[in-house]
């Protein structure tokens, strides 16, 4: 039985790994990895593949980077030629980003199965791509694999049947889990030169909070006031720094006192850096999940979040459209009065094993 397992962005790499490694124990299955080449940057993506044990790409679209709309329509129709020429029993998609969606929809139009990997998740903002792309993949999908209960409860909502959504738990942290050794091994906190000093470790790459310069300029005296206070280790995105050259800022904010501006991080040690910070100051979905799993404060530079439970049952704080109330938050965990957070059901490192499991059962 062939399934695809398609991967369009980096988020996504750290999702596929570990469904391929699970699809390596059922017999009569063969997982046929494919890459859209949405986001792909050697320096950022190639140390990915060999840090997680990601093989090669069976396919690769290369279909590269552009506008929302051109860019979907060339994922659609380049995995269309692949769906059509080698038909495979089932797809497996992830996330949110825009091969998630294409390929959905490349897939369904042929009668060809869809499984959803993080269904259900939902900002409720529509202005987001991300959830544009959530909304209509989780509508076409057969098989819907959330991650957490408000995504049950949000494809319920939207009349979705029952016998469609599977809950089996955060795949991403099956990742965290398996690479979590190697990445403290790495002792990346030693490598930058800040001993065993506390820190701050920061990733910022929205448009909302980069692409405004009102918004930057905010951000960038936010950081520069937190890294009076504790250094700040900030692994800085193309976009960011792009943006920030673009507004005369680069030099001055890499140069500020107890700022480490470093070129962007593998994924281990982008995870040994986390796990070993005192606080994440971010925008990004998966370091909301990560951190919640490793018991580390996290503060979320966004109003909203698809993924509430990080809110209410792990370390996550949303900032909202005021970033300084870092600085208040900061105090608090500096003070030892932050939330300390709890395990989150099914995030136990085994999802994709349920995953794999239930895709055989329901397709072979």
């Amino acid at each position: 039985m062939l399934i695809d397992v398609m991967a369009g962005a980096r988020p996504n790499f750290m999702t596929v790994a570990p469904i391929m490694r699970a699809y390596g124990a059922p017999a009569g299955v063969h997982a046929r990895l494919g890459l859209t080449g949405q986001h792909y940057d050697a320096d950022m993506s190639d140390v990915f593949f060999a840090e997680l044990g990601i093989s090669a790409p069976d396919v690769h679209l290369g279909v590269g980077s552009g506008p929302h709309g051109a860019q979907t329509a060339r994922i659609l129709s380049a995995y269309e030629e692949l769906l059509l020429r080698e038909p495979p029993r089932g797809v497996v998609v992830v996330g949110d980003v825009n091969s998630t969606m294409a390929c959905s929809l490349a897939a369904v139009k042929l009668g060809i199965r869809v499984a959803h990997v993080e269904a259900g998740l939902r900002s409720f903002d529509r202005t987001m791509p991300e959830e544009i792309n959530r909304v209509v993949t989780d509508s076409v999908a057969d098989v819907l694999f959330t991650s957490e209960s408000s995504g049950e409860r949000n494809l319920a909502r939207e009349g979705i049947a029952p016998e469609r959504i599977v809950p089996v738990g955060n795949v991403m942290i099956d990742t965290l889990v398996h690479e979590l050794a190697a990445a403290r091994a790495g002792r990346p906190r030693e490598a930058i030169g800040l001993g065993d000093r506390q820190y701050a470790y920061v990733t910022l790459h929205r448009p909302s909070n980069v692409d405004d310069p009102k918004r930057l300029a905010e951000l960038v005296l936010v950081l520069q006031r937190l890294s009076a206070r504790l250094p700040v280790v900030f692994p800085v995105h193309p976009r960011t720094r792009k943006q920030l050259e673009a507004a005369g800022a680069w030099q001055a904010f890499a140069a500020s006192p107890g700022m480490f501006a470093t070129a962007p991080k593998g994924y281990r040690e982008s995870l040994g850096l986390m796990a070993e910070s005192t606080v994440c100051v971010t925008d990004s979905g998966g370091v909301q999940e990560e951190t919640s799993h490793l018991g580390v404060p996290c503060l979320t530079i966004r109003s909203n979040t698809e993924r509430p439970v990080t809110v209410d049952v792990g370390t996550n704080t949303l900032v909202g459209d005021d970033p300084s109330l870092i600085d208040r938050y900061v105090t608090d965990i500096l003070g030892g009065r932050y939330k300390k957070g709890g395990p989150i059901p099914r995030w136990d490192g085994h999802t994709a094993e349920r995953i794999a499991s239930e895709l055989v059962k329901r397709w072979a």
